[in-house]
């Protein structure tokens, strides 16, 4: 699992950002208004939410106040999950190490690291993140109707 780092982190921040933002229940939220929190380009992150729906994570609401939701809950969610939704295994189009030392040594401590990091995004679900951002003391805005009375 060769990683495309830029393309696994955007894809766990806008999976972050649903959960975050719209849950699984009926609420939704748009892929400008993703874009806006995360100050990414939105045509960047189309094709990442596309991947993301295909693979059964996201829910696509269509429609003017339309937008993504989680399709599951986030504790059932594993990081693998959203990065293996995203990213190619590169592994066979990889060219071969371009020598001797890098062959017998960082080749297979690259193999290593990505075998450590595949097994830690496996045991962390989207949960888990979210329990990381209430602990930063991060709180959804909650709008509220407004009530005039006169």
């Amino acid at each position: 699992m060769l990683l495309r780092r830029d393309r696994a982190l955007l894809a766990l921040d806008i999976a972050l950002d649903i959960a975050f933002h719209a849950g699984r229940g009926s609420e939704v939220t748009g892929a400008a208004e993703i874009a806006d929190r995360l100050g990414a380009a939105r045509r960047g992150m189309e094709p990442l939410l596309q991947a993301l729906v295909r693979a059964g994570l996201l829910d696509s609401v269509r429609g003017p106040r339309g937008g993504y939701r989680m399709a599951r809950a986030p504790r059932e969610v594993k990081l693998s999950e959203i990065v293996a939704a995203v990213t190619e295994t590169e592994e066979e189009d990889a060219p071969p190490p371009p020598g001797k030392l890098a062959a017998a040594v960082t080749l297979p401590l690259w193999t290593e690291l990505d075998e450590l990091l595949a097994k830690r995004l496996q045991s962390l679900s989207l949960q888990d993140l979210l329990k990381r951002a209430a602990a930063a003391g991060l709180r959804r805005s909650v709008s509220e109707p407004l009530h005039f009375v006169i």
